[in-house]
């Protein structure tokens, strides 16, 4: 096998790099991903090339690209073909509104995240936990909607559009909701759609992983 020119940069324990590393399994990309960023630091090579200081990044013959789901809409527009990448500018648009809804969504995820994962249970801020919990209920309830009217944010079949969210929804469904004195609400089109993600092995491996 030739040695792979596709190279992602960052821990698998970052959210942004979960995505990148799927979407290569996905893709059945020949890559190599090496740690950086969180525990494993940063070198001055890499800085030089990402000054952002955060991850992932690829690089890809001459191209070095940061930022998850500018790397994901080339991956998809480079190696996806019609599969990934529509030719239709309107199906494309409509996978990549979920895309950036992400973004917003990542937001409110993040302090009950960093609650289950890299805090000690006294110093949790509760008040904060319940406010961006309720938070990511409201947005959840804007994609149980979408999800209750196709079977895909993509559309009528699982593509790009469903990969940034499909790694914050294993984060949503580990929370210990219970531990912070919450109910999980029921999102029935939700729970089948991530019932389905889990069932691609690409998944399993890249995102599937303890949470730290």
């Amino acid at each position: 096998m030739a040695a792979p020119q596709f190279t992602i940069w960052g821990r698998l324990n970052s959210h942004n790099v979960k995505k990148v590393a799927w979407f290569a399994e996905e893709l059945g990309l020949n890559y190599v991903r090496h740690d950086i960023g969180g525990q494993f630091g940063y070198t001055e090579e890499y800085l030089a090339k990402n000054p952002n200081r955060l991850v992932p990044m690829i690089e890809d013959g001459k191209l070095s690209l940061w930022e998850s789901n500018a790397i994901l809409r080339y991956m998809a527009a480079e190696y996806g073909g019609e599969r990934w990448f529509p030719r239709d500018p309107i199906d494309r648009a409509l996978a990549d509104r979920w895309m950036d809804w992400q973004i917003t969504y990542a937001d409110a995820q993040r302090v009950p995240f960093l609650a289950m994962a890299r805090t000690p249970r006294e110093q949790w801020d509760m008040p904060a936990i319940a406010r961006d919990v309720q938070a990511c209920i409201a947005h959840l309830a804007v994609l149980e909607r979408a999800l209750s009217e196709k079977p895909w944010l993509s559309g009528g079949q699982f593509g790009v559009g469903d990969i940034p969210m499909g790694v914050y929804a294993y984060t949503w469904f580990s929370l210990p909701l219970d531990q912070f004195g919450l109910d999980r609400p029921e999102f029935p089109a939700l729970t089948e759609w991530y019932a389905r993600i889990r069932e691609r092995k690409g998944y399993a491996q890249q995102v599937m992983i303890p949470l730290t």
